[in-house]
């Protein structure tokens, strides 16, 4: 078991082993919280382009249910990575950070 301390998305810590439990995780407040950080950064930079209008429009499909966040945090972490190290958003890279380590 992993004995690390992990940091909780409101800056204090507890020990946490994804493997055993997701009880009081709040994986999809976590991942409703790095969409709104992806929306403002994409915003302040006026960021657009093949792959982030795609990203952004799986959030509204044309037909069928709409992903979660989570999932589509999870299928992209490395674009959405890659986006707040370009920002230099380094509160948003700990809130990924602690997602793909409790959520994902």
């Amino acid at each position: 078991m992993d004995d690390t301390q992990h940091p909780k998305a409101d800056g204090g810590s507890r020990e946490t082993d994804r493997y055993l439990s997701f009880d009081g995780i709040d994986c999809n407040g976590n991942a409703r919280t790095v969409m709104a950080l992806i929306e403002r950064h994409l915003s302040e930079a006026g960021q657009t382009g093949p792959f982030w209008d795609y990203f952004m429009s799986k959030r509204k499909p044309r037909s069928g249910p709409p992903p979660d966040d989570l999932f589509l945090v999870h299928c992209h972490i490395n674009q959405i990575r890659e986006l707040f190290e370009e920002r230099a958003a380094a509160e948003a890279l700990a809130l990924l950070g602690l997602l793909e380590e409790e959520c994902c």
